[in-house]
């Protein structure tokens, strides 16, 4: 996704304390625009920008594959990206946008980049999530994993709940993914980052803004 705060401030401190680090950006130029703001601190620092947009799976395929190429260990990957309080859209692969940009192009990049992970052992994996998961449900009426929720047609599509599910799908994904890998050394994590989102990720819509500055605070900060 692109280089947002959380990301930048993330990158920029493993930076600083000499981590060898990849922004995955889908804007390049913005991309290129960090990595110089982190050389300026420290001009030793190993730092450089790749091309990846989550909104399609097969720029997250090339990414994978020329983060392949570098033969470099994977010792930390960080799901940052989000998108909050967009208008209804599908994506190239013909899935709802949020839900394809905050949670299944980055569960897609984790099982392309897993052999790397377990190499690279001890690994782990960070999700940025939000609290906001607790305020939807992604099963039907029965009890059963409702995929029309996931991936809604324009009719049935609140920005909203689109967020909070994908931020669901978040949790269970990094919790079964710790299940599955942390015997072989990987762990995950899922982590609310409080109010530092505020920056930017609702500037879609004033109502969100409002809406985030009510619940401020209530909410985790630094």
């Amino acid at each position: 996704g692109k280089c947002s705060v959380i990301g930048f401030e993330t990158a920029k401190s493993l930076a600083l304390h000499g981590a060898y680090v990849i922004l995955a950006c889908r804007n390049t130029t913005r991309g290129n625009d960090a990595v110089q703001r982190i050389l300026v601190e420290w001009h030793k620092a190993k730092v450089e920008a790749m091309t990846l947009d989550l909104a399609s799976l097969q720029s997250v395929q090339h990414f994978a594959e020329a983060f392949k190429s570098k033969n470099v260990p994977l010792h930390i990957l960080i799901c940052n990206a989000a998108v909050f309080g967009a208008p209804w859209r599908l994506t190239e692969d013909g899935l709802e946008s949020t839900f394809q940009v905050n949670h299944l192009g980055h569960f897609y990049l984790v099982q392309l980049l897993e052999d790397v992970l377990r190499r690279s052992s001890p690994a782990r994996v960070v999700v940025v999530s939000s609290e906001s998961h607790r305020f939807t449900e992604i099963k039907d009426s029965s009890g059963k994993l409702d995929f029309s929720l996931l991936s809604p047609s324009k009719k049935e599509y609140w920005a909203m709940l689109a967020y909070n599910r994908s931020k669901l799908c978040n949790i269970l994904f990094s919790n079964e993914l710790n299940r599955r890998l942390s015997p072989h050394g990987v762990t995950s994590n899922s982590v609310h980052p409080g109010n530092m989102m505020y920056s930017s990720i609702h500037r879609n819509w004033w109502v969100y803004t409002l809406l985030f500055t009510l619940a401020r605070p209530f909410t985790k900060s630094m």
